[in-house]
């Protein structure tokens, strides 16, 4: 009884585990202190926010698995070899950016994170710069050394600490359960000074990640899903994965509209976050949070170092083959993740941006741009969606987008098209002003 006990929930970790892989990636040190930060002005009323945006975010990431296990292609290689050349020339540019950004802030929300449980050092700026590049390291020689099998087995430890740790502290501040019910359902947006509606926006959007949904294509080939025959697991596997996520975004907003004028960004807010919860729940309060941040922080570190090389091998290759004037080959072709481009980003993603933790060159202009660039990345990958699995030629007729999917997806690119049209208009702002 005991082996069969096991045996299932064995048999339920494998079908959930690239799902969760997203979802843990997924959670940064900007979706915690933006669920933080909303929570700490509008409270628990946008609630359903959460929920919307881990929806959207579903029909995304179920759309690509679609495309992948009907064509044997990922979504990359779809859009590259049958969206024009110009798809190269744009998104080359954008992972780049994108690497180096997150790579930069991962590592640097890390460091404080860890800095706040371990203040070894007098100056939290020298803390946050060791602990940031020690982290950095420590991710490189799990994705080397341990293959993608340890991998997930890290990945399944920090997702305990981080659900259960930050659920428990959602349950510690004794919220009002009938308003976080009324939040959930009810929807509505509170006029708090003219910014209710940016706060919601920011929310939604910010639910699941962006450039990190295209990691699950490559992890469920790790896990031999191919063909239409396992589209079944993989959408129960994203249900379980965008539920848990929006479980771990509403436990945020609770923990942040018990307090008041919370102010900060990224990891700096989720510390005083922390410390300003210690003055209810105590040290030990405290405690429990930082740790549940800290295992969503490295957690997204460790997915990120682990699957983006991934990215940039698979467009490596098959811009290659493009140059010499070959077609997509006829069967799925395995990353080498022991050499090769692969190997070579993992080294670059894991020390370029140390030069932005340890404030070596001042990227502020780049980072305003990258903001401009990475904006578009949401909406461009709904119309993929439209167009890729729109055609029954490419995917098959049982495949092909159907019409609540189609509406679902223009929805989505008109949502994320708006956010980025917000984005684009306050970054540029800060250009000129700067």
């Amino acid at each position: 009884m005991g082996q069969s006990g096991s045996s299932r929930q064995l048999g339920l970790l494998a079908i959930i585990s690239p799902g969760l892989l997203v979802a843990a990636t997924g959670v940064g040190a900007g979706d915690l202190a933006t669920a933080g930060l909303t929570g700490s002005q509008l409270g628990v009323t946008v609630l359903w926010a959460v929920l919307l945006g881990a929806f959207l975010k579903y029909f995304l990431t179920e759309g690509l698995a679609r495309y992948q296990l009907a064509t044997g292609q990922t979504l990359l290689e779809g859009a590259v070899y049958r969206l024009g050349k110009g798809v190269k020339y744009i998104f080359l540019p954008y992972l780049l950016l994108w690497s180096f950004f997150v790579g930069s802030a991962l590592m640097s929300a890390c460091g404080v994170a860890t800095h706040a449980m371990i203040p070894v050092f007098d100056d939290p700026d020298r803390g946050k710069e060791v602990f940031g590049v020690l982290h950095s390291v420590i991710g490189v020689v799990l994705v080397v050394r341990g293959g993608f099998k340890v991998f997930e087995k890290v990945m399944r430890v920090c997702i305990a600490f981080m659900f259960v740790t930050v659920l428990a502290t959602a349950c510690l501040v004794q919220p009002d359960w009938l308003a976080v019910l009324k939040g959930l359902v009810y929807p509505k947006i509170p006029d708090v000074t003219g910014q209710g509606l940016g706060w919601t926006v920011a929310l939604m959007g910010g639910v699941g990640g962006t450039l990190t949904v295209l990691c699950y294509g490559y992890w469920i080939r790790e896990k031999n899903r191919s063909g239409e025959a396992h589209l079944r697991i993989c959408r129960i596997d994203l249900a379980v994965a965008y539920a848990a996520t929006a479980v771990f975004g509403i436990a945020m907003v609770i923990i942040g509209s018990k307090v008041d004028s919370l102010d900060g960004k990224g990891a700096n807010l989720v510390v005083v976050l922390a410390d300003r919860l210690s003055e209810t729940l105590g040290p030990a309060g405290r405690w429990v949070f930082l740790v549940g941040a800290w295992g969503a922080l490295f957690s997204s570190l460790l997915g990120v170092w682990q699957a983006v090389p991934y990215i940039f091998a698979d467009f490596i290759s098959m811009t290659g083959r493009q140059s010499r004037g070959e077609g997509p080959p006829a069967q799925p072709v395995a990353i080498d993740t022991h050499r090769g481009m692969y190997r070579l980003y993992l080294i670059l993603i894991a020390v370029v941006p140390m030069a932005g933790v340890i404030r070596a060159i001042d990227f502020s202009q780049i980072q305003k741009i990258y903001a401009i660039i990475g904006a578009f990345f949401m909406p461009l990958l709904a119309m993929a969606l439209l167009v890729l699995n729109g055609r029954a030629d490419w995917v098959g007729r049982a495949q092909r987008n159907r019409v609540m999917t189609v509406l679902v997806l223009l929805a989505t690119l008109v949502f994320f098209a708006w956010v980025a049209a917000d984005k684009i208009y306050r970054s540029i702002q800060t250009m000129v002003s700067g």
